[in-house]
């Protein structure tokens, strides 16, 4: 089976925490993607992802992804170790994934300073895995939404799920597929979380399980009802058709690309100004109310994390 831990199972490993730690002010919890270790007068940020699909795009991926979570904490990604195991004896597949790191890192000024590589002939595929570090004066949690707050998307659903599609399943998506395959540059939220950073209460990068699945985690994490309209978020064109060929909902696939946040309900409009400005599309999609860690789209309830609707095509 593909995906993430059962939530049971993951409330075992977070358990799992070590030796106390008191300049840990952010450590393992549902739904906050990197820690936060208090280092001087500033936080050190710090999160690892694995990623073993997408094989074409593998190292742009892998960089963007763990950046992401770190620019979603409310730091600035500095600095990236990466671990590299690769399925068989492939000096091919190693120069590019290794070459798409050293590209991803280069454009977000982000140093590669350490990691592993090996071949691991048991796996079916190459996976990458990195840690991403950065500094913060001020740490923006997943935790932190407040009733009152409303919900900020920028970009759009299934950016990253589109990329993939276009790449690894270009026969059945057809024409379009060049258009998708562009979204690869879109993967970055690091600019969307330095300027979301200033106001938000929360901050949270949608990854495996979409925008749901995102939506769900900030809402259990900070113990609140998020109240979402599915017309109100954001899907491209080309999205939707990828989405309808391949019988997938675009709410329910990878999507780094957008970042979500919570903001106070007297900052939106210059939240939204300031991503526009920028040149980053983004919507306001709903709102936090009084609850204990539920999601509502439209009427629909959402209580547990749905499995990405991409991993059926891969099986």
């Amino acid at each position: 089976m593909i995906g993430k831990l059962d939530p049971d199972d993951l409330a075992m490993v977070v358990s799992r925490t070590g030796a106390r730690d008191d300049d840990v002010q952010v450590g393992p919890g549902y739904g906050e993607d990197a820690a936060e270790i208090r280092v001087g007068d500033q936080s050190l940020v710090v999160s690892s992802d694995p990623l073993s699909l997408a094989r074409e795009r593998l190292g742009t991926l892998a960089v963007n992804v763990a950046c992401n979570d770190v620019a979603a904490s409310g730091a600035d990604p500095r600095w990236l170790t990466n671990v590299v195991f690769l399925s068989d004896d492939d000096p091919e597949t190693l120069d590019v994934v290794t070459q798409q790191i050293d590209d991803a890192a280069r454009d977000l000024g982000v140093a590669i300073v350490g990691g592993h590589s090996e071949y691991a002939p048991d796996l079916s595929r190459p996976m990458v895995t990195m840690t991403c570090m950065g500094l913060t004066d001020e740490f923006v949690p997943t935790a932190g939404a407040k009733p009152g707050d409303r919900l900020i998307l920028t970009k759009g659903a299934g950016i990253e799920g589109t990329a993939i599609l276009a790449t690894d399943f270009r026969d059945e998506v057809g024409e379009n597929a060049n258009r998708g395959e562009s979204f690869f540059e879109e993967i970055s939220v690091v600019e969307d979380a330095r300027i979301c950073r200033e106001h938000a209460t929360a901050m949270h990068d949608p990854t495996e399980g979409g925008v749901v699945t995102g939506l769900l985690e900030m809402a259990e994490a900070s113990g609140v009802r998020l109240e979402v309209a599915r017309e109100d978020v954001p899907v491209r064109d080309v999205t939707r058709k990828f989405c309808d060929t391949m019988g997938v909902d675009p709410l329910r696939i990878f999507g780094s690309g957008a970042l979500l946040a919570a903001v106070p309900e007297e900052a939106v409009s210059a939240v939204l100004s300031d991503l526009r400005g920028a040149g980053i599309s983004a919507d306001e999609i709903g709102r936090v109310v009084d609850g204990d860690g539920e999601l509502v789209v439209d009427e629909e309830v959402v209580s547990e994390p749905p499995r990405d609707d991409l991993y059926h095509l891969w099986e």
